[in-house]
């Protein structure tokens, strides 16, 4: 009995000392412990910028492929031939592309909202003016406008991401660029061209077959590899600013049939700051200003490509606006 006793005893012992030594662990080093682990998260990801920057450096303007070189201004900040995996994600690095990329993404992002939005409101705002409304007006020219600013964007960002890649891609993107530029300045004519003559379907036709016409063969002569070189950037430019500027003479053909209606004024100025917009940006394109004047200042930020993103956004935007007032005024105002 003794015996039993005192292994019992050194039972209890045992287990009372196994309790005390196997305490629990304290709150301050569970956060301990968790700083650890996002510590140990963030010095992995800037190991992993560390070795791409020892790997692939940036590197300036004279050690460039012929391919890439476009603007003497932008003296650095260069990336050249890089990997894919390495280039898709130099989109969170800092590098003279990084804002032409986001300017345009955002751009992107942005319209995808507006479309989405749109969609939306359209159809409340149809169920409220149902009593008011003749005949709701068709969206489908409004919404080819929506797709061809997003395509103009996406092109544009995916482009200025990815076309220091290989000279092959490079090639590629730089085409498909300027396909989403006709195709944005093509496409914008539609909301304007087919409400304002909705009721004169020949005019309608005739404007419209007409600037697909142009923004087609627009597309086939930017896409010559000749025009493609730096030295014709300029004419790049004038050909664009010529597209926009034909929609000058459906502009005044509203002015002069449609003079009556109150919409033809607001839509006008909408549209005469969409062309300023367009304008300003087509000249900091061309002359590469601000950069020309302090060559290496603004290869990071400001410089003349970034100014013409913004600018871009901000026409294509003012004319979202003038779009959801035709449409506004064809659902209230049918064909009598």
């Amino acid at each position: 009995m003794r015996i039993l006793s005192a292994n019992r005893s050194s039972r209890s012992t045992t287990n009372a000392t196994k309790s005390s030594t196997s305490t629990p662990v304290s709150s301050k080093q569970e956060e301990t412990g968790c700083a650890d682990c996002s510590s140990s998260r963030t010095e992995g990801r800037q190991g992993f910028w560390q070795k791409v920057k020892d790997r692939y450096p940036l590197v300036d303007f004279n050690s460039l492929p012929e391919y890439l070189r476009d603007n003497e201004f932008i003296l650095s900040h260069y990336r050249a031939d890089w990997p894919l995996k390495e280039t898709l994600l130099s989109i969170f690095s800092i590098h003279n592309e990084t804002l032409n990329i986001w300017t345009h993404l955002i751009g992107f992002f942005l319209f995808l909202g507006l479309t989405i939005y749109t969609k939306t409101m359209r159809e409340d705002f149809g169920k409220f003016m149902a009593p008011l409304m003749r005949k709701p007006a068709t969206r489908w020219p409004f919404f080819i406008f929506l797709g061809g600013a997003m395509f103009c964007l996406l092109t544009s960002s995916t482009c200025h991401l990815l076309c220091c890649h290989s000279s092959r891609l490079s090639y590629i993107l730089w085409r498909l660029d300027y396909a989403g530029i006709a195709a944005m300045i093509a496409t914008s004519f539609f909301p304007p061209v087919y409400y304002t003559f909705l009721c004169h379907p020949k005019w309608r036709n005739f404007y419209l077959t007409g600037i697909s016409v142009v923004g087609v063969m627009t597309v086939m002569v930017t896409l010559t590899p000749r025009l493609q070189k730096p030295k014709y950037r300029t004419l790049r430019t004038l050909l664009f600013f010529g597209m926009g500027v034909s929609g000058v003479i459906p502009g005044v053909h509203k002015l002069i049939s449609h003079s009556h209606e109150p919409v033809t004024l607001t839509t006008t100025t909408y549209e005469l700051f969409m062309g300023m917009f367009y304008a300003v940006g087509a000249i900091f394109y061309a002359t590469r200003i601000p950069e020309r004047w302090r060559p290496g200042r603004f290869d990071i930020a400001g410089h003349s490509h970034q100014i013409f993103h913004i600018l871009v956004v901000a026409g294509a935007y003012t004319h979202y606006r003038a779009a959801l007032l035709y449409i506004e005024w064809r659902d209230t105002h049918g064909c009598d």
